[in-house]
This record gives C-alpha cells, sequence and structure tokens, in this order.
C-alpha cells in the first residue's frame, strides 16, 4: 500500500485519470485581476460534475443521486485571464455512502489548485444517505486516481 500524500506534496496532472479543459473567463476575475478563490470551487465542480452526469459512465443510479458534503481546497498559485485550464480528477476514497475525490487545476503545466471534495449518494426521495455498491464502486475502477488505495 502507498503512504498517502502529504497535503502540501504538489500533485502531477498525470495521476489523476478523468480530465478536461476549460478557459479562464474575465468575469473570474476579482479586483486583484486574478482569479477570485470562490471561482475554483466552480471549476471543481465542472469537473465532478462532468464525469458524475455522463450517462455512458453508469454513476448516476436511478432514484438515487450525490451531494457535495464537504470540499477542502488548496490554493498554490496566482492564475489569471486570460488563460486555459486543464482540469484533473481522480476517486482517493471509497466510504459507506461516500466518494472522495481529488482534484486539480492546472495552467502553463503548474497546478495552481488543489482540492479534496466529498460526495455523499442519496435516496433523491427520501434525501437519505445510501450504501455504495460493489457494481457502483467498479464503475467509479476507471477514475481512481493513479497511486492510491480508495478501500
Amino acid at each position: 500500500m502507498n503512504a498517502p500524500l502529504r497535503p502540501d506534496a504538489t500533485p502531477r496532472l498525470e495521476d489523476f485519470p478523468y480530465r478536461l479543459s476549460d478557459n479562464v473567463r474575465f468575469a473570474d476575475l476579482d479586483p486583484n485581476q486574478h482569479v477570485n478563490n470562490a471561482v475554483y470551487a466552480t471549476y471543481f465542480e465542472t469537473g465532478r460534475v462532468t464525469l458524475m452526469k455522463d450517462r455512458s459512465y453508469g454513476l448516476m443510479p436511478e432514484g438515487l443521486g450525490w451531494i457535495m458534503v464537504r470540499i477542502d481546497i488548496h490554493f498554490r498559485a496566482e492564475l489569471h485571464w486570460p488563460g486555459k485550464i486543464e482540469l484533473g480528477l481522480g476517486v482517493a476514497k471509497f466510504g459507506r455512502t461516500s466518494v472522495s475525490f481529488d482534484q486539480v487545476v492546472f495552467s502553463e503545466g503548474r497546478c495552481v489548485a488543489s482540492a479534496r471534495a466529498i460526495t455523499v449518494l442519496i435516496d433523491e426521495a427520501t434525501r437519505k444517505p445510501v450504501p455504495l455498491t460493489p457494481e457502483l464502486k467498479a464503475k467509479f475502477a476507471p477514475w481512481i486516481r493513479h497511486g492510491v488505495d480508495p478501500g
């Protein structure tokens, strides 16, 4: 088993199996002319939602949904407009009813932010947590972060 990643260790984009590109928008800037810290949560949401809502992956079981319960963001460098960003995502851990994701934002080959996001599977009718099934965990297998044992 691999040692857990230190929170201050610099992530490598190639360790994140799910990736997509996006653009820094002028509207993302704050008065300091860099991307506002709140915008990073939107970048991370884009990565998670794009993966989870793609029906071809089978990560949205009928009658169930995912809710965000926690996100911890590490801001590593300023990000400016204009610019292109690369978003990376990898499953870090399975809980009884939750999936934890490690996520990154890269710009020009440099990690500018990283996050750990925790989502919980719920019954859409009762809004109560639902245990992950072995079948659902298996569908997440292609997206497990390299070098991590999600348990």
